[in-house]
């Protein structure tokens, strides 16, 4: 039986190609050992990347903001990206890229001396809801017992692994016989949750909040959507209260894009379905995927097929 050896995934692993199953980094890097990293995922639907100067941006931001320098160009990091998902023939990819401070050399433990490290892969396009859960609706509880980090510790704009809040809020969604949980600030403001940002629709407009969130691409997309739509929509702080009320409440992300909510601490948002405005949004959003403005198509190789077995 043959197949190619990069069928469930292909990742660059200092300096070449590898199926993502021999994927591997060395256990000192400190990306691993301290979370010393920044990262970016970008999605390709149907063949073509979505909005990926956008993702390539903000990543660039990202690394100079905690003073990193990759050791490889931006064009060269374009260029594995499209490779790694041209060797997979994945079609709906969810493609990551990562830079780390890198691995201390004789107990170093200055980060100025190490040398920053690239890593990338493209694996199958990763859900966070998948379609038809989002036609359900979603259960969302705020979290009571852990507040988002504060921005003045880790900059929430520069995508990183510190994960610990959101995954203590993820967990007491589960006890609460919820999907997942956003989080509040120190002022009782929602900010995000894990690996979705906000939206609310709420007399007669989006909110979606400023502070303490990663500026997400797809939030981007929705703002500019709803512009195009003439729906009112603003960035602007958004009380917990005021979620609990909206007409309709959305997430978004890369990993599923606009995702409707049903429920907020057990109780219907609405009348319990997703919203007229949600899934306008949430139409238009996937048709965007085909605009060529924000698409950059991906040329496939003919796959290198080797026996496995």
């Amino acid at each position: 039986m043959t197949n190619s050896i990069y069928a469930k995934g292909c990742a660059w692993i200092n300096d070449e190609f590898v199926p993502i199953d021999k994927a591997a980094i060395p256990i000192t890097d400190t990306g691993f050992t301290r979370s010393d990293l920044t990262y970016d995922v970008v999605a390709v639907w149907n063949g073509k990347f979505f909005r990926l100067a956008d993702h390539l941006d903000r990543f660039e931001r990202g690394w100079n903001r905690i003073r990193m320098q990759p050791q490889i160009t931006r064009a060269a990091m374009e260029d594995i990206l499209f490779d790694c998902v041209a060797k997979s023939g994945l079609r709906e990819a969810y493609v990551e890229m990562i830079v780390t401070r890198g691995i201390p050399v004789d107990g170093d433990r200055d980060p100025r001396n190490y040398i920053n490290r690239f890593y990338a892969f493209a694996i199958p396009y990763v859900w966070i809801a998948k379609p038809d859960h989002q036609l359900e609706g979603i259960k969302l509880v705020i979290a009571n017992d852990t507040l988002r980090t504060p921005t003045t510790s880790i900059d929430p704009t520069v995508k990183n692994f510190q994960w610990g809040d959101l995954v203590k809020g993820l967990l007491e969604a589960y006890d609460r016989d919820a999907y997942t949980a956003v989080l509040l600030d120190g002022d009782g403001n929602v900010t995000e949750g894990p690996g979705f940002n906000v939206f609310a629709y709420f007399e007669g407009r989006l909110i979606t909040p400023p502070d303490g969130v990663l500026q997400g691409i797809t939030r981007a997309t929705v703002i500019d959507l709803a512009e195009e739509l003439g729906i009112p929509c603003s960035v602007e702080r958004l009380s917990a209260e005021q979620l609990r009320v909206a007409d309709e409440v959305f997430l978004t992300s890369t990993a599923g894009g606009v995702m409707p909510v049903s429920m907020i601490d057990g109780q219907a948002v609405a009348n319990g379905d997703p919203g007229k405005v949600t899934m306008l949004v949430r139409e238009l959003y996937w048709q965007a995927h085909e605009r060529e403005q924000w698409t950059s198509v991906v040329t496939y190789e003919q796959p290198a097929l080797e026996s496995i077995g």
